[in-house]
């Protein structure tokens, strides 16, 4: 795919931008209601790409956990469709005030909301993504340029011709909502340099995709990261709560970001919890990687540092024990990606302890880590999980997809 054919794409959405900027929350709103209606009655065609996908990536040998966030289902449709009524629901961050005073010399001074201009998503398999991308980019007034990857071509397709007609239709300007031609890493490589068209570029998908989007881009980046995520069992904890907290964190979805990767277990309840929390996890088909306290338990597997750096994404958790809270933190600070940490704890000088020291986006007290997600925390859909610390942090909803300007009103005052 050469640069001119992505870079026009740039172009034409730098157009949309214009329109997108001043489009009133009632028309966004109307557009995403449409948006939503619209994949509702295209699911059979919409089904049909997403099963030449499934079969290309079931032909190829690819693992279930990575088939499982391509696959699309009649529910997983109706749920992407809630998620734009929902996001239609949301208050429109544009003009929002962020803060405004008035000076001495009589300036009246506010920092307003005000969107990117034009938005480029570049992102792994899910084709959920397309659908929250396109939803939360028209809501903050984005035009918005999608590249998923080749294996969800087919899908991305399907699902991007009807959210762009949907949204004309409902009077956005044509090319708001864009799917970035091509399937090879030259129309990324292409995006990335696009320098003055496109605004920011947003990575979503693994580590390999988020180094090659950092170290390569042109245009300023939102990083978000993967998932190296840890729950600490404390000393005081309740070990009824923590076995549900842990087989939860791990197995209700293990393809995903938030899914822990890590059980840290208190020396104090390591007798009673290790062999539990070992039995319940292998009931759930879970593999446990464990030091060697855990490794005596029948079908552990010995941990090693690959185990203690990975983010599996799959029916595997590392295991160890360790002697103090503080020991816990030093391991998570080493070998997390930033992303979640849990603690469960009936201790508050040790949960307080936990939240000022763990350095990452999130970090939960008492509570499953699959509650870092923009749903969950009552944003609507999210664009992503950033583990950067400038401009966003943690779930990116509609603030997140918006910068300020700065609007100064006088009277004829000079300097």
């Amino acid at each position: 795919m050469s640069e001119a054919e992505v870079h026009d794409v740039a172009r034409r959405g730098r157009v949309a931008a214009v329109g997108l900027a001043t489009a009133t929350r009632a028309l966004k709103d109307a557009a995403l209601l449409s948006m939503a209606d619209a994949i509702e009655a295209a699911a059979p065609a919409i089904l049909t790409a997403n099963a030449s996908d499934v079969e290309t990536a079931r032909q190829d040998n690819t693992a279930e956990t990575l088939i499982d966030r391509l696959t699309l289902t009649a529910d997983r449709i109706t749920a992407m469709a809630d998620g734009l009524r929902d996001v239609a629901n949301l208050a429109d961050p544009v003009g929002e005030v962020v803060r405004g005073y008035t000076r001495p010399n009589g300036l009246r001074i506010s920092q307003v909301r005000v969107p990117f201009g034009v938005v480029a998503m570049i992102y792994e398999a899910r084709p959920n993504v397309t659908v929250d991308a396109a939803g939360l980019a028209v809501k903050s007034g984005n035009a918005v340029l999608l590249r998923g990857s080749g294996s969800a071509y087919h899908s991305n397709l399907a699902l991007v011709q009807v959210l762009a007609d949907a949204a004309e239709k409902a009077g956005l300007p044509s090319d708001s909502i864009q799917l970035v031609p091509g399937t090879d890493r030259s129309s990324v490589s292409h995006l990335l340099h696009a320098r003055g068209l496109v605004d920011v570029v947003i990575p979503r998908g693994g580590a390999g995709l988020i180094e090659y989007v950092v170290t390569n881009s042109t245009v300023p980046v939102i990083e978000t990261g993967i998932g190296n995520v840890h729950v600490y069992v404390e000393a005081t904890a309740d070990l009824d709560m923590a076995e549900k907290i842990v087989v939860n964190a791990k197995v209700s979805r293990p393809s995903v970001c938030n899914s822990a990767e890590t059980v840290l277990v208190h020396r104090a309840v390591a007798g009673e919890f290790v062999p539990r929390i070992t039995s319940a996890l292998q009931a759930a088909g879970v593999t446990v990687h464990g030091d060697p306290a855990f490794a005596g338990q029948s079908g552990v597997v010995p941990a090693s540092d690959e185990d203690w750096a990975a983010e599996y994404l799959s029916l595997d958790m590392a295991a160890r024990v360790v002697d103090s809270t503080d020991q816990a933190i030093e391991h998570i600070r080493r070998w997390s990606s930033g992303h979640t940490e849990a603690i469960v704890t009936r201790d508050l000088e040790a949960a307080n302890r936990f939240v000022a020291q763990v350095d990452s986006a999130a970090v939960m007290v008492n509570a499953s880590t699959r509650f870092t997600d923009g749903a969950e925390f009552g944003f609507g859909a999210e664009i992503g999980i950033s583990t950067q610390k400038l401009h966003a942090r943690g779930p990116m909803g509609l603030p997140e997809l918006t910068s300020t300007k700065w609007v100064v009103y006088g009277d004829g005052q000079i300097r």
